[in-house]
């Protein structure tokens, strides 16, 4: 019994089930357990910034190869914008056919704006220009204090590139930035133990604030959301892994204990370290990985994505709104722009919402309110996709770049495949 609760998975599985009878239970002392859940989220992300710096510096100053950073940097924006668009499209397809939105007749007038307004303050001004912008720090300590994981990635990029350019004289510091790396990992396979306690206080106190019952007037959306998700992670993802010669499902295995925390804590960044080192473990190039997650979390948000063509058609819908093919059209290329725009920001899935229903001003902005008690519920979807998503465009770059070793990947996946319990004190997280 002992080794059969050992596993990492297992014991998520257990907390996520007591949070959620205690949420049901008793809702209000559930409610309690939400330090718990923002403790553990605290703590991941006391050490992303130095985690992805030292994988990024290492792998790029390895590589004595700059061209290879332009190119690997290059193949990865066009595939995040490539499978970024068919999620968008997968989404503005499913509100068409299913319509979830269809059957609520809103009168905006009935809606209170003030509800949404600081979601619609912060989204403002969410340009080109000022994306750009916002990626140089405005000192070396503040991208890392702000935990701002594209300031944070293009830190590491420079220091890696100078570093490689010191030749010898930079060894001293590359070995130094090796051996942080690994006390870095260690850090993280301490606080992953804690994983479950975490687990048990985010989903305790969902379900103690939101309710379950919360959840039956949108429900017909919540289905249509998940629906698309499903089809997208089996259709789209699942293609591209065929493609890329390895199967989706028993990378999914693979990586089910971080899904797990992911799912549970709703943050896709609660688990990134994790990801980073067992894709590497998996055969992925070290210096692969280091470029192409961190810029993932950023620029290939596929979950949201979907959520948001969907979402803004929902509103349309529910407020008997029309949009025309162009404003259609425009509401896709808005969506791939604020989907970056607002990363990194609390909140960002309903701040990416706002920032794209201001371009589209036919949309009653105050039809958000009607997303605000099953947006928690989403969060776990887009959590979930965007993870995936990552870990996929990792393989496939890698594939592509032909710095995949096949034969480890291959190995792994099958000894994860065997149903065999994991003993995750020997195992790194």
């Amino acid at each position: 019994m002992k080794n059969w609760l050992k596993p990492l998975y297992i014991q998520v599985l257990f907390a996520i089930a007591a949070g959620i009878a205690l949420g049901t239970a008793a809702p209000e002392f559930a409610v309690q357990m939400k330090p718990l859940g923002d403790a553990f989220i605290k703590l991941i992300k006391m050490v992303i910034g130095p985690v992805v710096f030292c994988t990024v510096v290492s792998g790029i100053a390895g590589m004595q190869n700059m061209k290879q950073v332009g190119r690997v940097s290059g193949k990865a924006l066009l595939y995040f914008e490539t499978i970024s668009t068919l999620a968008l499209l997968i989404g503005l397809g499913a509100a068409h056919l299913l319509k979830p939105g269809a059957s609520f007749n809103v009168d905006p007038s009935t809606l209170d704006a003030n509800i949404v307004s600081s979601y619609a303050q912060k989204a403002q001004g969410q340009t080109i220009s000022s994306f750009l912008l916002h990626i140089i720090p405005d000192t070396l300590v503040s991208a890392f204090t702000r935990g701002d994981m594209l300031q944070i990635l293009l830190i590491a990029v420079l220091f890696g590139y100078a570093l490689s350019l010191a030749g010898e004289r930079g060894q001293p510091v590359f070995t130094l930035i090796n051996a942080l790396s690994r006390v870095f990992f260690g850090i993280m396979r301490i606080i992953t133990k804690v994983a479950p306690i975490g687990a048990f206080g985010a989903i305790a106190f969902s379900i103690g604030h939101y309710g379950l019952a919360s959840l039956l007037p949108q429900l017909k959306l919540i289905g249509v959301f998940y629906l698309s998700l499903l089809l997208f992670i089996t259709i789209v993802l699942g293609g591209v892994a065929r493609i890329a010669g390895f199967s989706l499902l028993r990378f999914i295995a693979h990586i089910k204990d971080e899904l797990l925390i992911v799912f549970s804590t709703s943050s896709s960044e609660a688990a990134l370290p994790a990801l980073m080192n067992k894709l590497e473990r998996l055969g992925c190039s070290r210096s692969v990985v280091g470029l192409v997650v961190p810029a993932g979390y950023s620029c290939n948000l596929d979950g949201t994505n979907l959520y948001m063509t969907m979402a803004v058609l929902f509103i349309a819908q529910a407020t008997n709104t029309d949009l025309t093919l162009m404003q259609q059209l425009t509401l896709l290329a808005v969506a791939m722009l604020t989907s970056k725009g607002a990363s990194g920001v609390a909140g960002a899935g309903f701040i990416t919402l706002a920032a794209t229903l201001s371009v589209v001003p036919t949309v009653p902005l105050s039809g958000m309110v009607l997303l605000l008690g099953i947006d928690r519920f989403m969060a776990d979807g887009r959590a979930i996709s965007n993870f995936i998503g990552n870990g996929v465009a990792t393989i496939v770059i890698s594939a592509w770049e032909k710095q995949l070793d096949r034969n480890q990947m291959k190995q792994t996946l099958d000894k994860t495949a065997q149903p065999v319990a994991l003993d995750t004190d020997s195992v790194p997280i």
